[in-house]
This record gives structure tokens, sequence and C-alpha cells, in this order.
């Protein structure tokens, strides 16, 4: 049996007071028309905390271009099929949290390599995730779609907090990847 995406989606809105969401197909204008409401949002949310405020939108930015830039084709015999970017994202408050969950499709080779990278970030200190960043900017090295591996590890940096990610079975050559991201 296939993972059922819309399930897992409409549970995860329900944990906790939703403030944004979205699924579908990820471009360029969705991205500039959520950023729009988020920030809307976040200025009633967080009247009093820029900071925080800055924080939950920087780490939105970063998981709308992980969207964009790595998400894989989602398979044929998917709802999604005719979808080139397929992604979903909620933005919800947790008691004293922010949650960002993000899902999208993943080729079945990029597992190890994923799940390798988040696995490390999540072992790092807070002074070696510093010194890890730092020495990718020195580095300059940027892979092909832009990025020097530096998107979760800002995400790492900027929330202190460890990644929670799961790979869910959809079909012989896909995975769903899930990310929920906690910011304090």
């Amino acid at each position: 049996m296939r993972f059922d995406i819309q399930e897992w989606y409409i549970q995860k809105q329900q944990e906790g007071e939703t403030i944004l969401d979205f699924q579908g197909d990820v471009t360029s204008e969705v991205i500039s028309g959520l950023l729009n409401t988020i920030e809307l949002d976040l200025d009633t949310l967080c009247v009093d905390r820029l900071k925080l405020k800055k924080k939950v939108y920087h780490v939105f930015v970063e998981c709308l271009q992980n969207l964009f830039h790595h998400s894989d084709v989602p398979p044929l015999d998917s709802n999604y099929g005719t979808i080139k970017k397929f992604g979903s994202i909620i933005l919800a408050k947790e008691g004293a949290f922010f949650r960002i969950t993000t899902g999208n499709f993943v080729i079945k080779e990029k597992q190890r390599l994923l799940k390798d990278r988040i696995d490390q970030l999540n072992s790092l200190t807070d002074d070696e995730i510093k010194i890890l960043y730092r020495d990718i900017l020195k580095n300059e090295s940027f892979s092909k779609k832009g990025g020097g591996g530096l998107g979760m590890l800002d995400i790492v940096r900027k929330t202190g907090n460890k990644l929670d990610y799961f790979f869910y079975g959809y079909n012989d050559s896909h995975l769903f990847f899930t990310l929920d991201i906690y910011i304090s």
C-alpha cells in the first residue's frame, strides 16, 4: 500500500494551530505569494518579537528554496504526476514553538545521502555548526543547483534545534520525504 500524502497533510494541519499551509506546484509565483502572506501573518503574531519573526521568516524562506530546488519530479503514477515541483509546507504554532513541516518526493537513490547529511547536522554542537558554516562560505563550492550545502545547515544554525525527518515508501522508485523544524 502506497503512502497517503493527503492523509499525512491533513494530520499535520491538525497538529497545533495552522497559520499557513500550501500543497501543490512550487513555482516562483507561489513562493512570492506565500512569502507575502507569511510576512503579514508574522506581523500579527509576533508584534513585539522582531527577532523571532525574522528567524521564522528566514527558516520558511530556506524551506521554500529547498522545495523549489531539491524536490524530485513526482512519479507519473501519483496524483501529482503532472506537477513539476510538488511540495507541501505548513507553518503552525505549537505551544512555545513554531513548526515548519515540509514534504516532497525524492528518488530512492538520494535517501542515503540525505539521511547521512541530516544525521551529520543533528550530531554537531553549536560551535561545530558555526565552524562548518564558515568553512562552506570560505570554500565557495556551489552545486549545480546553486547551493553549497548551506540550506539545512543554516536552518539548524538559526533554530538551534535538531531536524526531525522521515522517509515514507511511495513506490519502487520514489519516497516521500518529510521534515519538521521547530523554532523557539
